[in-house]
């Protein structure tokens, strides 16, 4: 049995592990770099369920498959909503959806992370190729654009020891701190700023001409939409100065630059078009035809990959699903009483589902709210394998010891196959389906096949090959008096799993205390939470991280206008103090 496997969580690491004696490490050899993140370091002391439970008692794993078998034999088939996140990543968590697309039930799409800003990068380059590791290693000047690595890619901090760091972000960050400079940007300023960045470095005559005559022939006509924009009016808005700008430009010129993005920028109704802004920025600069040079973002991780399982059906938006309309819910990986938004409308629309069913790793809401509860394995107890969105190896995660409870997604969906008289290979077929699409490396790694390590070096994946500019854009920058409301990830939490956040962040300058409990509300909802002073958090803006109980009370279930994606940080927000009350009570 290998000793090797690699980390299931929904990141953008996919770290490699060596598993010996029970212990998890990481592996010495490419990217993981010999360090696991906090989740994986604690991995073994965040509690598991271990025991089926119906309506609040215990039960067998046979008692706990033969009620979800019940209950979809009592639903007609269209009454059924399997609803799947990425809470483990591998490529068997799927097989599910085999079942339940062949089963007839409602699958969802839509997106809770990326979906707005892979749109945007699709509309410009045609498709969502990432910049991987292997070059994001060549750069010179890193900028990271709402992207905080300490939390989300602690890989990537190797990687820029000793080079120029720019960073932009309305928090600032461990690695803005570290950074040669810090543009501490008004929230949704971003798209404002890659414009002007544009129309400057268009000005000083810094484009690649030579690149953009053969790949982006249209760059005049963007630098006319540029224009557009006023210049100190738009400076003022973002609360970004001239010279900054200037600095910026200064230190990318004739250097090999990868613009490393976070998923917050995105996190608009317009996030498609800030994400074809910075592409176009990066265009005009020949980025993308330079070695260690590029835009990182979430790349396609199913890139040249093809799913054995059948999931055609019916699907309904995981941003806004009325669960109300189904009688059984069966959801897998996914909290979404937590991490959908606009929670309470979630809760109200969850609590008139007649059969509710989770499966997985942890106690959270959802489950709370579940009638029938059933308790993965882990992936240390069970086989899959697993591709990434920031590179591009394939890593194979064989079972690496028993357990005595729970369930694999695989033998799940092989009991309700079975139970159902639906089709479902061997969990080997499956498997070695996966690995076909991968090539061995001569230093022994695995690599999905025809992927670019340099993608785009040779033109775009548009109809013609050129690169196309954003062409409009709709201005619409809120200037209410409310504060802007920040849903950054946690260095501690992985949205809802692991040690989740239980307080606000506030700049010292808006006169709370630390301690105090606010209530913070939206045109949504409202949550109550204790105060912790930060003045690393602009004055303008309540830093709430991403997993913290209520957060999405306060969040709008509208969609992107490209991409099916939540737009979480498109509300702003208001304070209050508790009242409190009076000691006359005459």
């Amino acid at each position: 049995m290998s000793d090797t496997t690699a980390c299931p969580l929904d990141c953008y690491d996919a770290c490699e592990i060596s598993y010996n004696s029970g212990k998890l490490k990481g592996v010495k050899s490419g990217h993981t770099r010999g360090f696991l993140c906090p989740h994986l370091n604690h991995y073994d002391t965040h509690k598991q369920i271990h025991m089926p439970r119906y309506r609040g008692k215990e039960i067998s794993l046979q008692e706990a498959l033969c009620i979800l078998s019940d209950m979809l034999y009592s639903s007609r088939r269209e009454e059924v909503l399997h609803y799947r996140n990425h809470g483990n990543f591998g490529l068997m968590q799927a097989v599910t959806e085999h079942f339940f697309a062949s089963y007839g039930a409602t699958l969802t799409n839509g997106s809770l992370c990326d979906g707005a800003g892979e749109a945007g990068i699709i509309q410009g380059r045609g498709s969502n190729l990432n910049m991987p590791l292997s070059e994001i290693e060549k750069s010179e000047v890193f900028i990271f654009w709402g992207r905080n690595p300490h939390a989300t890619s602690s890989h990537l901090l190797p990687l820029v020891k000793n080079k120029t760091i720019i960073v932009i972000d309305p928090i600032q960050t461990k690695i803005a701190k570290e950074a040669d400079l810090h543009i501490q940007i008004k929230p949704h300023g971003d798209l404002s700023l890659a414009l002007l960045l544009s129309r400057f470095l268009y000005i000083e005559g810094d484009y690649n001409k030579e690149y953009l005559e053969k790949y982006a022939s249209e760059y005049e006509e963007f630098y006319e939409l540029t224009q557009g924009v006023r210049i100190k009016m738009t400076l003022d808005e973002i609360d970004v100065t001239l010279g900054q700008i200037g600095k910026i430009l200064a230190l990318v010129k004739n250097k090999k630059v990868a613009i490393v993005c976070g998923v917050g920028l995105q996190k608009y109704s317009d996030g498609a078009d800030v994400l074809r802004a910075i592409d176009s920025f990066a265009t005009l600069l020949g980025l993308f035809a330079k070695e260690g040079c590029g835009v990182s973002y979430l790349g396609n991780s199913q890139e040249n990959i093809t799913s054995p399982f059948n999931q055609k059906a019916k699907r309904v938006s995981k941003v806004d699903t009325d669960f109300s309309k189904f009688r059984t819910v069966f959801i897998q990986g996914a909290n979404p009483l937590s991490q959908m938004p606009n929670s309470l409308r979630v809760k109200e629309s969850l609590a008139k589902v007649e059969n509710l069913v989770y499966f997985g790793l942890y106690e959270n809401e959802t489950s709370a709210m579940a009638e029938l509860i059933l308790p993965a394995k882990d992936f240390l107890h069970k086989n899959d394998i697993r591709r990434s969105y920031s590179h591009n190896a394939m890593l194979t995660m064989p079972k690496m010891c028993e357990s005595d409870f729970g369930i694999s997604e695989y033998d799940l969906s092989a009991c309700l196959c079975q139970a159902f008289q639906i089709e479902l290979q061997d969990e080997a077929f499956y498997i070695e389906h996966f690995k076909s699409f991968a090539v061995e490396y001569p230093d022994g790694s695995w690599h999905v096949e025809m992927r670019e390590e340099a993608p785009y070096r040779d033109g775009f994946d548009t109809e013609d090959g050129e690169f196309e500019f954003l062409d409009s854009f709709e201005k619409d920058f809120n200037m209410n008096e409310k504060l802007f409301l920040i849903t950054s990830k946690s260095e501690k939490s992985l949205n809802s799993q692991f040690n989740r956040e239980k307080s606000l962040y506030l700049n010292s300058a808006l006169g709370f205390l630390e301690g105090e409990i606010l209530t913070v509300s939206s045109a949504c909802g409202n949550v109550d939470l204790s105060v912790k002073i930060c003045d690393d958090v602009r004055e303008d803006c309540v830093l709430i991280y991403s997993g913290t109980p209520g957060v999405n009370n306060l969040t709008t279930s509208k969609h992107s206008l490209d991409g099916k994606c939540a737009i979480y940080q498109e509300e702003k927000v208001e304070l209050s103090r508790q009242k409190k009350m009076s000691d006359d009570k005459s």
